[in-house]
């Protein structure tokens, strides 16, 4: 329509309108006659179009119009009559407003004055009219267009995301059916465009799942079910609009499976938790068999807790195998050919070691050496081999020979004597007798065929033999062998024999000796034991864990309940025909650890069933029940020694027979760590942790000598083989020290410790020595503190010194020494009875003087830094020789000296008991000391009688300044 304005341009022209044209006429003249021009020409309404559409997005002010918003007038294009002024819009409350962009062409702009939202309304249909600007600037009288319907469409954005009807779903399905559709999901949205409040997909957002949603949101099953497998699945769905914008939140679907009716057991854990120290603990508390209303006639029931691997519950991991062997009561000579590694048997240095040190492993490349001395030569026809073994299949298409034990020729010759090894999963002993003991055709090989042999599981193996009879126990049960071969003895030679462990010497028949038929497996407590046999007792112990199975109350099973146990009571076996009973009974069964600190770990536990009809012999099959005993860790102990850590003796005292008792005061304690729970329910702060003692066993106490070696040649440790003997216990000896060793309590370790004692025979040189105790519980897993103990000599005071103390020590002049003839009788003559009150002052400056002494003592004492650290050491320190002492006797309380008593005689006794050592020692200090006391028999120092050794008056010049 903008051509058509344009023809009215050349009449306004040529009317002189807007033209510069008319002289300098008169400028008052010229503005009159433009008001009038223009009066005139205001002569049209303006035009606009009769409809236009629009489209505005929500949240934004702009509205696109189709056609644009253009008013025109057909008027001359002057102001103001050819100018468009306004565009108004008719109706209430509507959120839109037009401006005038430009007034001369007539271009305008529809827009929003607050945000618009399309989930209110959609679209907005109302009225607008255009506006000319009049005849002037003063004029109202504006000419209005036609009215013109415009019609607008709100655009949607998606800012809403899908929402779930439901928070959550829930579905049961029968096990073993696929469902088209298990359940429907529905989501909705608020964005208020199809576009974008449409839902166009679901989504399983839980992966690994056996399930499947389509467009709708029907879930189905992509699998058939399994209630043994899962009970229960929780899946999480989400769903998408079309604007592929996901849910805010996803939507929970949970899908619970029905089982079928299945013979099978029902109501078990599969993780049953055991804190050590709970005693027995029920297995299956709430377990009972469903038969699906089978007519049973009877039932077997197998329960296996699987323990046959070394290292979990056995004490086999934590005691060496001779401290077994003394619990268990084994007979003594036993010989371990597969002891830990140390300076006396360094055999297994060499060998592989797995997490424990007391199992080797061999890989088939390795051998170890027994050296000469540790096994007789000859083996009499009574002997015993143990071994822990696990082993499995031989590698190799061509399975050889894997050597456990071998005894063979050590040069020129490959003869083997007697041997234990593998040949395709048999078990396998060898012994060749020799020719000086029989010469007839005799049983040489014994073998075995057991499946343990090659199943990858520890197993305990006992070989009895008493020739010609050879019987193998394996994990408790006897097993005969299933082929005896016979063969020649051997002839005899001077060959020397090598006994290895873990394959065989082969000494002949090759340029060079060298091992071979090496053992591929794992072998632990090897040992031997020649000239007897072990009783069934002792094996059964040995093979035998602390840990098995239990059954809770024997009475409360039932009269129609048989059952059995294994010797490791590993393995119960129940039968009945009852299911109520039956079900009873395996609630009953219960899991016991009686050690006091059990591995903690995984034990796997099955429960096998055999069903049997009427009329049938197996109808029901039952699936096995596979779960776990589940051992938690045990509280650590703290093992800790207490005792006196440093004292002095005197130097006599080291030289003496019985030397210096180094730990008489010596502790064992063990504490652990328990948490007290809160007191007061209003305070959620636990207590801290205190400390509780327990009592438990050790196995071994080492005392070490620190600081160098002990020299032979002058000093040792020593302890009375009785005292070890009562206790049950053995110990080795050497310069490094003394270890003490033997499964015992802490009670019987403290009383052996107390006894060990320290001599030096020329201590003069020694100025003090140092010790050290380690103690071990569990072969080293608990060990306690190192408690340090430091001896010292007191070496004897120079006489100068002597004499000082002794001049300070003024005694007055009727206490001086009197010498009387050795004689009693004249002793007797010539000593004379004193008064009441001379007696009374006697005896009162006896009193003063040994008081003085004793300040002296302790003057000096604490001038030369002698600490006493405790109150043993200060018992120790303050134990008097009176034999040693020089004593002044008062001739008139020779009369007194036979009314003492029986209290007085019974101290002195003991007190001459436990000092007898420093009475001995201390008498003997020098030559011309022994002379004297030979020449002066029941005399003193001075010749006194040999009744004033009783007295107690003091020679200062014993004491150690």
């Amino acid at each position: 329509m903008l051509p058509g304005r344009l023809c009215w341009v050349p009449l306004l022209l040529a009317l002189g309108v807007g033209s510069g044209s008319g002289g300098g006429g008169g400028g008052g003249g010229g503005s009159r006659r433009r008001r009038l021009l223009a009066a005139k020409v205001n002569k049209h309404k303006p035009w606009i179009e009769t409809s236009y559409h629009g489209v505005i997005t929500e949240n934004n002010d702009t509205v696109i119009l189709d056609p644009p918003l253009v008013a025109l007038d057909k008027d001359a294009p002057v102001p103001f009559a050819g100018e468009i002024c306004a565009f108004k819009i008719h109706g209430q409350e509507l959120p839109f407003e037009a401006v005038v962009l430009n007034k001369t062409s007539g271009e305008g702009r529809l827009r929003a004055k607050s945000p618009i939202d399309c989930e209110l309304q959609k679209e907005y249909t109302f009225i607008i009219q255009a506006y000319d600007c009049g005849a002037g600037p003063r004029e109202t009288a504006w000419k209005k267009s036609h009215k013109a319907v415009v019609h607008i469409q709100v655009k949607d954005v998606n800012e809403f995301a899908p929402t779930f009807k439901e928070p959550a779903y829930k579905a049961i399905v029968t096990e073993g059916k696929i469902y088209d559709s298990l359940l429907q999901v529905e989501a909705v949205d608020e964005d208020c465009s199809p576009q974008y409040s449409q839902i166009c997909n679901y989504e399983i957002v839980t992966t690994d799942v056996p399930f499947a949603i389509d467009r709708n949101g029907n879930i189905r099953n992509t699998e058939k079910l399994s209630y043994d497998k899962q009970h229960q699945y929780e899946i999480l769905v989400t769903a998408y609009d079309c604007g592929q914008k996901p849910a805010a939140q996803d939507t929970l679907v949970q899908v619970d499976v029905k089982p079928v009716c299945k013979p099978g057991w029902q109501d078990w854990t599969k993780r049953i938790e055991y804190q050590p120290g709970s005693g027995s603990v029920p297995l299956f508390p709430s377990i009972h068999l469903e038969t699906c209303e089978g007519a049973v006639s009877s039932i077997q029931i197998t329960t296996e807790l699987q323990t046959n691997y070394i290292g979990k519950g056995c004490d086999r991991e934590t005691y060496s195998e001779k401290s077994l062997q003394k619990l268990c009561g084994a007979s003594s000579g036993i010989i371990d050919l597969l002891p830990s590694p140390s300076a006396a048997t360094n055999w297994t240095a060499g060998l592989l070691v797995d997490s424990s040190e007391m199992i080797f492993k061999f890989d088939g490349r390795q051998g170890a050496k027994i050296p000469d001395g540790i096994v007789p030569k000859n083996l009499t026809d009574q002997f015993t081999i143990t071994m822990w073994m696990k082993h499995g299949p031989s590698p190799g298409v061509r399975a050889e020979k894997e050597t456990i034990l071998c005894n063979s020729d050590k040069t020129e010759m490959n003869r083997h004597h007697y041997a234990l090894y593998v040949h395709n999963c048999r078990l396998v002993f060898l012994l060749r007798k020799d020719f000086d003991q029989a010469d007839t055709f005799r049983p040489a090989e014994f073998h075995w065929k057991l499946d343990q042999i090659c199943d990858k599981e520890w197993h305990y193996y006992v070989i009895n033999v008493e020739f010609p009879v050879v019987t193998l126990y394996m994990d408790g049960a006897t097993y005969e062998p299933y082929l005896v071969t016979n063969d020649w003895p051997i002839h005899p030679s001077h060959i020397a024999m090598q006994l290895t462990v873990g394959a065989c010497w082969q000494g002949g028949e090759v340029t060079k000796p060298r091992f071979a038929q090496f053992f591929h497996g794992s072998l632990a407590s090897l040992t031997i034991r020649p000239g007897k046999m072990e009783s069934q007792k002792v094996i059964s112990c040995l093979q035998a864990c602390k840990e098995g199975l239990d059954i809770n109350s024997l009475e409360s099973l039932g009269q129609g309940i048989k059952y059995h146990f294994n010797p490791s009571q590993s393995i119960l076996v129940m039968e009945g025909d009852d299911i109520g009973n039956i079900n009873h009974a395996l609630q009953k069964v219960s899991y016991i650890n009686s050690r006091q600190f059990p591995t903690a770990g995984v034990r796997r536990l099955k429960v096998s069933s055999k069903v049997q009809c009427f009329g049938e012999d197996v109808c029901i099959s039952i699936p096995d029940v596979d779960a776990y005993v589940m051992v938690l860790q045990a509280i650590e102990p703290q093992i800790t020694l207490r005792g006196t850590d440093r004292f002095w003796r005197p130097a006599a005292q080291f030289a003496s027979a019985r030397g210096v008792i180094l730990f008489p005061d010596i502790k064992i304690v063990s504490t652990f760590a328990k948490a007290e729970a809160p007191g007061d329910l209003k305070t959620t702060a636990p207590k801290p942790a205190v400390l509780e003692e327990m009592l438990h066993n050790l196995d071994f106490c080492d005392i070490l000598v620190l600081g160098g070696d002990l020299d032979p040649r002058q000093e040792c440790l020593e302890l009375n083989h009785s005292e070890l003997h009562q206790r049950h216990l053995d110990a080795t000896n050497s310069t490094a020290g003394y270890s003490i060793y033997g499964v015992g309590s802490m009670s019987r370790y403290e009383q052996v410790l107390r006894h060990i004692r320290y001599r030096n025979w020329h201590p003069a040189s020694l100025e003090a020595r140092r010790f050290r105790i380690k103690c071990s519980e569990l072969n080293g897993r608990y060990t306690s503190n190192g408690f340090n103990l430091e001896v010292s000599v007191l070496h004897e005071a120079r006489v100068s010194d002597r004499e000082h103390v002794n001049h300070l020590i003024v005694q007055p002049p009727f206490l001086q020494s009197v010498h009387h003839p050795e004689s009693r009788s004249s002793f007797q003559h010539s000593s004379v009875v004193p008064s009441i009150a001379t007696v009374v002052v006697v005896i009162s400056v006896c009193m003063l003087v040994f008081v003085v002494a004793m300040g002296v003592y302790r003057v000096r004492s604490t001038h030369q830094h002698f600490p006493r650290e405790t109150e043993a050491a200060k018992e120790a320190e303050m134990e008097w020789d009176d034999c040693a002492l020089t004593i002044t006797v008062n001739p008139m309380e020779k009369h007194e000296a036979s009314g003492r008593g029986e209290d007085e005689t019974e101290e002195e006794e003991e007190e001459e008991e436990v000092e007898e050592d420093i009475s001995s020692s201390s008498s003997g200090a020098d030559d011309s000391d022994e002379e004297e006391m030979e020449e002066g028999t029941g005399r003193g120092r001075h010749g006194q009688s040999g009744a004033r050794q009783a007295q107690l008056e003091w020679d200062d010049s014993t004491l150690p300044y």
